[in-house]
């Protein structure tokens, strides 16, 4: 444990941007889970999307805070945008006419 006031001072800055960041790499987890969820579950086209967006937009803002690296964030982003893709090209009818 530190003794001066400096190193008191800065454990408690660590111990809250832990717990900050922390938070922040579980609502990413959450939010790749629930669109995993949304793709293996069967979901409207709607709910996936839905889903793929609130995880975009959550991957990027850790990624723009630094919690996470921002090239994981984009091959996060790429991977799930293809599952997205492939899942919405097998569910889609096919409009070719005859």
């Amino acid at each position: 444990m530190a003794n001066h006031p400096s190193a008191l001072k800065r454990e408690r800055q660590a111990q809250k941007r832990r717990l900050r960041n922390r938070a922040a790499v579980s609502a990413v987890k959450t939010s790749v889970k629930r669109l995993a969820t949304a793709l293996s579950g069967h979901s409207s086209p709607d709910e996936v999307k839905a889903s793929f967006t609130s995880a975009v937009s959550t991957l990027d803002r850790a990624a723009g805070k630094g919690i996470i690296p921002k090239k994981r964030a984009s091959r996060k982003v790429s991977r799930m945008a293809r599952q997205v893709n492939l899942s919405a090209s097998t569910t889609s009818p096919s409009t070719s006419a005859p």
